[in-house]
């Protein structure tokens, strides 16, 4: 059900696209100024980095901006120093969050994203109290109507997946985070369109949630995490009634 609830999480965000583009270019950005830092400029022999150049090319983000990134990462412009943080909390009905933050200013990133949780019913925990109720992994959304189940198996298997699930409406692909690149790159190069691809902390203990109530707040809460400039991405374990995804509601 994970998959599900990335899927219905999708589908909340697709109306707000135009409007996310700006937060899209400011990720796609700082990733490319971490890849090129940990693993030089050169895409040819940095897989993180030919990863995110391709991601952001998908997006149109213009090739200035992708080269000034980089040459802020390598040092050959000046920029700010960003580090990689985890935050851990809960939304309505116990539900477990982690928000991943690319910042240049922790005490900003963290005193936003602790007001965010307050004003939308959740609340921030300890490192390694939410931690646990999820696994690393590389995750990949695809619309169904955009391959056939068979041809998805025999290419992403090969690319080193470790699990394909055919989730009716969409597949969601699996592999190990040092699969993850070449398996991107596998998709990419068959012009296969993701709808979501990511290395995400994906949950192997479920929290079920069968009151729309509680399922909205819980997804407005990570709407409203999501819109922090420092937040990359964020993770819930929330496994919602499958009625409840078929309503209008999501």
């Amino acid at each position: 059900m994970s998959g599900h609830s990335k899927w219905a999480t999708i589908k909340r965000a697709k109306g707000a696209a135009d409007a996310k583009r700006g937060k899209i270019f400011s990720v796609l950005s700082k990733d490319i100024t971490l890849a090129s830092r940990d693993g030089g400029g050169d895409p040819e022999f940095n897989p993180r980095l030919r990863t995110v150049i391709a991601k952001a090319k998908a997006q149109n983000m213009p090739a200035d901006n992708i080269d000034r990134a980089i040459k802020k990462g390598t040092g050959e412009l000046p920029g700010v120093t960003y580090e990689e943080l985890v935050y851990e909390g809960y939304g309505a009905g116990g539900v477990g969050i982690i928000v991943e933050i690319t910042t240049d200013n922790k005490n900003r990133s963290a005193s936003e994203v602790r007001s965010t949780m307050s004003k939308n019913g959740g609340n921030l925990a300890g490192v390694g109290a939410v931690a646990f109720q999820f696994d690393r992994k590389g995750q990949i959304i695809i619309d169904a109507t955009k391959i056939e189940e068979e041809a998805l198996m025999d290419l992403a298997l090969e690319a080193g997946a470790e699990d394909i699930k055919n989730e009716s409406t969409h597949f969601e692909v699996i592999c190990p985070m040092s699969e993850y690149d070449s398996l991107w790159q596998a998709l990419n190069d068959k012009e296969i369109e993701t709808e979501s691809s990511e290395l995400a902390y994906l949950p192997n203990i479920l929290v079920p949630v069968e009151d729309k109530d509680t399922a909205r707040k819980v997804l407005h809460l990570v709407e409203k995490l999501d819109e922090l400039e420092d937040v990359k991405a964020v993770h819930h374990n929330m496994e919602i009634r499958e009625d409840l995804l078929d309503s209008d509601e999501f």
